[in-house]
């Protein structure tokens, strides 16, 4: 996936965050499952609550719905840098690449300690290196921090 697809891909995952955000008071993060013509947007999701993130439903639905070796040729990009949670739940249902616009250290700069986030420092990068598979990963997207950032820092503080 080069540089301006996952900008044109991040921008369209933020606009599902902010989606969840706005119309249903949900936590500010959103994913796409992109095909593996690296255009194809095959599925979108917001986070749902603390324990359903988008990351986390949209790779279940994915593996409900396509094989694995099709998944394995497919790209979740998400706004944020998936949890050890969706990080885990990207492997098991075989989506081999991944590309993220924001890192888990600075959304945790965003949120503090709010006790509805409590991030984890374990970057997806090494949940990762722990398994079998050589999930491909393109993130942090610099070009997009402040965009994601902005709907971030509006929703924890506000």
């Amino acid at each position: 996936m080069t540089l301006d697809q996952a900008i044109r891909h991040l921008n369209r995952a933020n606009a599902v965050a902010r989606r969840a955000r706005d119309a249903m008071g949900k936590h500010p993060f959103g994913a796409i499952l992109v095909a593996p013509d690296g255009e194809t947007v095959l599925a979108e999701q917001g986070n749902v609550d603390t324990v359903n993130h988008a990351e986390a439903v949209l790779a279940r639905t994915a593996a409900l719905n396509h094989p694995a070796d099709y998944l394995w040729q497919c790209t979740l990009v998400t706004t944020v840098e998936p949890c050890a949670m969706c990080a885990g739940t990207q492997y098991w249902a075989h989506i081999g690449r991944l590309v993220y616009g924001m890192s888990e250290r600075r959304l945790l700069e965003l949120t503090g300690s709010h006790h509805e986030n409590p991030t984890m420092d374990l970057p997806c990068r090494s949940v990762f290196a722990a398994g079998q598979k050589p999930i491909a990963v393109i993130g942090s997207v610099p070009e997009m921090d402040e965009a994601i950032a902005a709907l971030h820092r509006g929703f924890w503080q506000g």
